[in-house]
């Protein structure tokens, strides 16, 4: 099962608002490659009642993320809608060859001051 459809799933609950966080790793060299990918994937989300809360970029040095991102989805619908988009799918390739690694998975908002 790939790291989005283990999100869904363990988001099951249609009317339950999705919150997620993202680590990517990047191929050998393609750090910024990875960011452009993103950057336009990333920009299909609002279309799918999601948003990018946040998102943060390292070095990747010592085995850590080249970028970490948190999500809010409506619902698991909308995620799902998102994960299903066309133009997203169409860029599998590129995700493959920019992208080593990725996790996925459910979070709480903590309150802020």
């Amino acid at each position: 099962m790939e790291p989005e459809e283990q999100a869904s799933s363990a988001n099951a609950g249609a009317d339950r608002e999705v919150l997620l966080c993202c680590l990517l790793w990047a191929r050998e060299g393609q750090a910024e490659a990875l960011t452009a990918y993103e950057n336009g994937v990333l920009a299909l989300i609002s279309e799918h009642g999601g948003r990018v809360v946040n998102r943060a970029k390292s070095d990747g040095a010592q085995g850590r993320p080249n970028e970490v991102q948190f999500y809010r989805f409506e619902s698991t619908e909308a995620l799902d809608s998102y994960l299903a988009d066309p133009r997203r799918q169409a860029q599998a390739a590129e995700r493959d060859r920019v992208i080593a690694r990725t996790e996925l998975f459910p979070v709480s908002f903590l309150p802020t001051e």
